[in-house]
């Protein structure tokens, strides 16, 4: 089996959502960061997996780049914070909110495209 490169690469919906994330702007990541903690907070609430603030906050702590700004997404702190969040969730988890990602992408997309042909 090839080795993947990123850990977000083992699920393809994941991988193809976070390769359109990477290539928009700024804005636009940090509007997708916010509700995807917001998504990853409600499905580890439904499961059991934050019981306090202090589990959210080692959620947002593990994972984090010791060598600076390395990633793509670290260059961001509200992006960072989303991704670590979305990498220390189980696999299985990934995959319930990579679904969720890719339909929060498209959405956003649509209204970006739609409110610049409103303007024209």
């Amino acid at each position: 089996m090839e080795q993947s490169r990123r850990w977000y690469d083992k699920d393809p919906i994941l991988s193809k959502a976070m390769k359109i994330l990477e290539s928009t702007n700024d804005q636009f990541q940090v509007k997708i960061a916010i509700n995807l903690i917001k998504i990853i907070i409600e499905h580890n609430i439904e499961t059991d997996a934050f019981r306090s603030i202090d589990d959210l906050l080692s959620a947002v702590e593990e994972g984090r780049c010791e060598k600076g700004n390395e990633r793509w997404y670290d260059l961001d702190k509200t992006l960072r914070t989303a991704i670590q969040m979305l990498e220390n969730c189980s696999e299985e988890m990934q995959s319930k909110i990579a679904k969720d990602v890719a339909s929060l992408i498209k959405e956003k997309i649509r209204d970006t495209y739609e409110a610049e042909i409103v303007e024209q």
